[in-house]
């Protein structure tokens, strides 16, 4: 089959069109003809060995483990493992290839690929594979640090970097949660921020969201561009405080550990702040969480806004847009 093949760590230059055999599904596992798939930050990290503690956490030490990147698809399920209940073959799904959340490749830029049966759910009738595909890795990021129990209805909530993947998803949420949500990003994107519910939108370019005076009850910050000290100005003396931590394609963050000192940091600092509190709830496992995404696809309260679509060979295009920033929604790797 063919398939974008990762011969090392580094550039866009370690990817290649070529042809792979096809994978066997495992006895829990499911064989999909993919039909869309997603470029992703967490593609350019496997892709880039950034930063290098991800080779110690499932990608691979000297070179990735699993050499077809991409973990996110939507498609046709071509047949399945001996133990698989929920699936037949022609179901239409939607999903991660990957087991748990981690850093690696799962194989999705490919004509075929193999998912965990929990990895899945059934892709709503009336969602495009290409918008299915998009949401799997940003969806479960944004629900599983976006519960609903962390969104008291009216809560006034503040997403920084509500343009991206994570953010775009969890403006809609906390508007599906029946909160007040004000959206942070560059000017070229607040009307995709407005469409997608937004109450208020802030140009970072112009205007501190950290300096207006302006408190909010959750602050959701996807780049964590700000200071916890500059944040606590931005927050009511209850509030929460959650930062997801993009590394920005390697422009911030440790090159050796990424954002994880400044997470256990926080995760120290939680003992004497409550507002850094708040995500002790169980998590749900990824088979509900993909379920509940796929739910609030079919209502209409999560719509996917796709930026631009390039066919399997133009890989490396689109992992150049996607570097670029210039993207006003998802960008999507079609495979025919």
């Amino acid at each position: 089959m063919r398939a974008i093949v990762q011969d090392g760590y580094g550039s866009i230059d370690h990817l290649s069109l070529g042809e792979v055999p096809p994978p066997v599904p495992a006895e829990d596992e499911v064989l999909v003809r993919v039909r869309a798939a997603s470029v992703h930050p967490d593609v350019w990290h496997v892709m880039a060995g950034r930063p290098v503690v991800l080779r110690l956490m499932g990608s691979g030490v000297r070179g990735p483990r699993e050499r077809v990147p991409g973990t996110d698809v939507a498609g046709v399920v071509e047949s399945v493992g001996s133990a698989v209940t929920r699936f037949t073959p022609g179901d239409e799904v939607f999903g991660e290839t990957i087991r748990g959340i981690q850093w690696s490749n799962g194989g999705a830029f490919a004509e075929y690929a193999t998912a965990p049966e929990d990895g899945l759910a059934p892709k709503p009738p009336r969602v495009s594979f290409e918008e299915a595909a998009a949401v799997p890795t940003a969806g479960l990021i944004a629900l599983k640090n976006l519960p609903p129990h962390r969104v008291p209805s009216g809560a006034r909530v503040l997403v920084n970097g509500a343009a991206g993947g994570v953010g775009s998803i969890a403006v809609q949420l906390a508007k599906a949660y029946g909160a007040q949500v004000t959206g942070v990003d560059h000017a070229s994107k607040l009307a995709l921020v407005q469409s997608l519910g937004a109450d208020q939108v802030i140009d970072y370019t112009v205007e501190d969201f950290t300096r207006t005076g302006e408190q909010w009850d959750l602050i959701f910050d996807v780049p964590g561009n700000h200071s916890f000290g500059a944040i606590r100005r931005a927050l009511r003396p209850q509030g929460k405080y959650v930062l997801i931590g993009h590394d920005a394609f390697g422009a911030t963050g440790h090159h050796w550990l990424g954002s994880i000192p400044r997470m256990l940091g926080l995760m120290a600092r939680s003992a004497v702040s409550p507002q850094l509190r708040g995500g002790s709830f169980a998590s749900p496992e990824k088979r509900q969480l993909l379920a509940m995404l796929a739910e609030l696809m079919e209502s209409g309260q999560l719509r996917t806004v796709v930026d631009s679509t390039y066919p399997l060979e133009q890989v490396r295009e689109a992992m150049r847009h996607l570097m670029s920033g210039q993207a006003l929604g998802r960008v999507i790797v079609r495979i025919d």
